[in-house]
C-alpha cells in the first residue's frame, strides 16, 4: 500500500522567504572564490555569491 502524504500549499511568508531582501538589493555575499587571478584584466578577483538568492558578482583587487 502506497503511503498518501497530505497536502499543503505553502503560505506566501514560507514561499518568498529570503527573497524580498535580495530583490531590494540586499544581498548576503558570502566569498565563494578569494584572490584567483583573472589572466585577460591582469588583477587578482573575488567571487562571491548570494547566500539567499545565489546570484553571483566579480570584484577586483
Amino acid at each position: 500500500m502506497a503511503v498518501i502524504l497530505p497536502f499543503k500549499r505553502p503560505s506566501p511568508t514560507e514561499k518568498h522567504k529570503g527573497k524580498t531582501l535580495c530583490r531590494e538589493g540586499f544581498h548576503k555575499w558570502k566569498v565563494v572564490t578569494e584572490k584567483k587571478f583573472d589572466v585577460k584584466q591582469g588583477k587578482l578577483i573575488t567571487l562571491y555569491e548570494c547566500q539567499r538568492c545565489g546570484k553571483q558578482k566579480v570584484e577586483a583587487h
